[in-house]
């Protein structure tokens, strides 16, 4: 008598399962420019003029509390950020 074997499972290989970068480390982005640094090279402005600046000062005065700008320069035009503005 011929007893019926059961065939092993094969699975199809039609698509490997996972993520094959999974434990990789992510590719480092390159830096980019603040706005700040952006509307000084606009301004085509020096360091040294940064103070002077009278439109400068006045971008700074309407985002002191959004964007990034120097604490010095902020400290030398007596403008304070608001720690509680939530933006």
């Amino acid at each position: 008598m011929i007893s019926h074997m059961p065939k092993p499972f094969v699975q199809p290989n039609s698509h490997k399962r996972g993520n094959p970068n999974w434990g990789t480390p992510l590719p480092f982005l390159p830096a980019t420019a603040t706005e700040f640094e952006l509307l000084v090279k606009k301004l085509g402005l020096a360091q040294q003029a940064y103070v002077g600046s009278r439109q400068l000062r006045d971008w700074c005065k309407q985002n002191k509390n959004r964007c990034y700008i120097p604490e010095w320069l902020l400290a030398q035009w007596e403008i304070e950020p608001d720690p509680t503005s939530t933006i």
